[in-house]
């Protein structure tokens, strides 16, 4: 054994084998993000084809066949389907009504395999040096992403061909060496989208003057050559439409993401809104090609692509939905000096450019207009306004990290089963922590109304024989109150007004303000807290899907009166004013009472004064009072609504460890470290900095150099 390990066999074999099992799990993971990717590919491929024909594609079936735009007399504009430039006309004319139907299959799966190709020059393009795990999953990522964004699903959904010009970017900026072909790329590209032509600067700026001339050339070229085919579509588009402006619907649409259809949408018009859109657009333009230079001459060339984009977007006279895809590879670009900073940007680009922005926003008439205009919005603050860091500041790669608190000792020994979730003292970002709490509520809306078919009439007969089924168990059981106490608060007029009032008034302000107490006095405490919340309604979404129950007031003969929206004609039973946002039979289990029990246990654990423990826990009391008098739930929905939040805490017990034992930070003094730790012997003369850093290489110097890139990896990965 000795003799064996001194001629350094089985260091060689354990070091190996270490690498090759980290390799081996990395390309697993990959392999799996690939098929996620597929199966998103699959997905929206069949959500396309599976739609008639006559709402599927329809941009390319305006287009092409005998009735199409292309194929008709007269200027390709008249009707003001077309929005594309001549020379996409040019290209386009060929197309037949046969070649369209063969082009169903074809053209969706062609669109999939441009997304997919984008995806891996994306990643292919960042920023470098990128650690082994990130240059294996970033492609798989970004396909996914790229499916499931709106641009994307836009662009499979219409047959557009706004994906095309991006790619030819991205290929003339990262893949073709020879600066004359990528200049031919680009300039193609702003043939096709004419608004592509202000990378030229960007080109121009960072010291590649060849390929923006070659850019500038090809632009030119192909204009001109459209223009000597089509010389009257060429007039109308360049001249009477001003680069395409007002075509493809009204300027004003929602789907014209463009400083112009903002200031159409915000009433302003004429010479007005002439003069202040070019002023707007010549500032953006400028500040973002501005920016766009100083992150490509700092190493982070994908940035300042994207950043060109989205000063494109801005700048453009119609700017569709399905030509919004430059806002999203800006996720690389890093923000914030703190470590729970650096999520907040990636995350909002993710859910603005996947989600609509009715999730994304509450229905309120002063947000109306940052909701309509959310990705153009987006895409300006990128390009103008957001503070990506540079390479040379040292929190580029090592964040600022969160304090630790000291850890609880748990009962079981296995406890945490997540240990990467440890607790944390300090307050997360709070403007990412509204965004995912705004967007978690508007998913479990959607769910609550998905549970019956999307209509609340959908699972009407399911759901009262469920409630039917209940209040035998309760007779059973011998507590069917429901129908009691219901008729005597009624009979008590300021009893029912109390009662109504705590039902409809205090389900949502109670536990929002135990979270916003918590949050600005007890950060360690909030997220115990949220993540318990967060766990038991995602519990009680599962109960509304499996088991769709009426509740007292909409179970026919039963007599229950509904106090809080009146006498129910059983008929056409009255859901109450939110019957289009919500579903009225998800009762099992109660998140009224369930939520209420979760706030008198929070204020019971966290709070000192004893007074102040015995009023939080009559807010549940209370809210059982309520939820029975008004008729709105079952006596067992109460027992759900407590056994899920009960499953919450219990869940955030085992994932994430006991509750912290402080809300502030241990501070280590250097006596309490000499009472608790051992001391650690100084190393030797001889030995290296990676047998300090690692234990093994400690006890096996002959490990090879493969063994410090397997020990350094995580780290690197982790920063990163």
């Amino acid at each position: 054994m000795a003799n064996a390990e001194h001629s350094g066999r089985v260091a060689e074999t354990f070091g190996e084998t270490a690498v090759d099992t980290t390799r081996a799990r990395l390309l697993a993971a990959r392999f799996g993000l690939w098929l996620v990717a597929a199966a998103l590919a699959v997905r929206q491929m069949a959500v396309v084809l599976g739609t008639p024909r006559a709402a599927r594609l329809t941009a390319l079936g305006t287009w092409t066949g005998p009735d199409g735009v292309l194929h008709v007399n007269g200027s390709l504009y008249e009707s003001t389907r077309f929005t594309g430039t001549p020379f996409t006309g040019l290209l386009l004319k060929p197309l037949t009504r046969a070649a369209e139907q063969a082009l169903g299959w074809a053209w969706t799966f062609g669109t999939l395999s441009l997304v997919a190709v984008l995806a891996v020059v994306m990643a292919r393009a960042l920023p470098q040096p990128v650690g082994r795990r990130t240059s294996l999953l970033a492609a798989p990522v970004a396909s996914s992403l790229l499916m499931l964004s709106l641009p994307v699903r836009n662009t499979l959904w219409l047959g557009q061909t706004s994906i095309i010009p991006v790619l030819l970017v991205l290929l003339g900026c990262f893949v073709v060496r020879e600066r004359r072909a990528a200049g031919v790329l680009i300039g193609v590209a702003a043939a096709l989208q004419p608004t592509v032509f202000l990378f030229t600067a960007l080109l121009w700026f960072t010291g590649r003057r060849r390929t923006a001339a070659a850019a500038a050339a090809t632009f030119v070229g192909a204009t001109a050559l459209a223009w000597a085919a089509m010389p009257h579509d060429s007039y109308i588009y360049w001249v009477q439409h001003l680069a395409g402006a007002g075509l493809g619907g009204e300027a004003d649409a929602l789907a014209n993401q463009s400083l112009h259809g903002a200031l159409l949408r915000l009433g302003l018009s004429g010479p007005l809104e002439t003069g202040l859109f070019l002023s707007l657009g010549a500032a953006v333009a400028a500040l973002g090609v501005h920016r766009a230079v100083r992150h490509a001459r700092d190493g982070q060339l994908l940035l300042a692509v994207a950043l060109t984009g989205c000063a494109a977007i801005a700048v453009s006279p119609t700017t569709w939905q399905h030509q919004l895809l430059w806002v999203l590879p800006t996720v690389v670009g890093r923000v914030g000096k703190r470590a729970s900073d650096r999520y907040v940007w990636p995350v909002t680009v993710i859910l603005v450019t996947t989600l609509p922005a009715t999730m994304l926003l509450p229905n309120v008439a002063f947000l109306h207009p940052l909701r309509d205009n959310a990705l153009l919005l987006l895409a300006i603050a990128a390009a103008t306004a957001v503070p990506f860091l540079p390479r040379t500041s040292p929190h580029h790669r090592t964040p600022v990290p969160p304090p630790r608190a000291e850890p609880a000792p748990a009962r079981w020994r296995h406890v945490p089963l997540l240990p990467f979730l440890k607790r944390v003292p300090a307050r997360p970002n709070l403007l990412l922590e509204l965004l995912l709490l705004r967007v978690t509520y508007a998913a479990y809306q959607e769910v609550r109304l998905a549970a019956t078919g999307g209509t609340n009439s959908g699972g009407r007969a399911r759901a009262e024989a469920h409630g039917h089924e209940v209040l035998g168990l309760e007779r059973l059981l011998h507590i069917d109150v429901e129908r009691t106490v219901n008729h005597w608060v009624a009979g008590v007029t300021r009893l029912r007004n109390f009662f109504d009032f705590y039902y409809s008034s205090l389900h949502f302000v109670v536990p929002l303000t135990i979270l916003g107490v918590l949050f600005w006095r007890r950060p360690a405490d909030y997220r115990w807290a949220r993540s318990s919340l967060g766990f038991a309604t995602l519990l009680a979404l599962v109960g509304f899907w499996l088991y769709p129950l009426a509740p007292p007031r909409l179970l026919p003969g039963l007599g229950v009166i509904d106090t809080v929206h009146g006498v129910q004609d059983f008929s056409r039973p009255d859901y109450g004013t939110l019957t289009s946002l919500t579903n009225q039979y998800a009762a099992m289990p109660s998140l009224h009472f369930g939520w209420s029990l979760w706030c008198g246990l929070v204020i019971a654990i966290v709070a000192r004064s004893r007074w102040t423990k015995s009023l939080g826990l009559l807010h549940p009391l209370f809210t059982l009072s309520a939820i029975v008098a008004t008729g709105n739930h079952w006596v067992l929905d109460a027992a759900g609504g407590a056994a899920v939040v009960c499953a919450g805490f219990g869940l955030s017990y085992v994932l994430m460890g006991p509750r912290a034992r402080s809300t502030t930070q241990a501070k280590v003094t250097p006596t309490r470290m000499r009472t608790t730790r051992t001391p650690t012997p100084k190393p030797t003369a001889t030995a290296t900095t990676a047998e300090q850093r690692s234990p093994v290489r400690g006890r096996h110097p002959e490990l090879p150099s493969q063994l410090d890139e397997l020990i350094d990896e995580p780290v690197r990965s982790q920063r990163e």
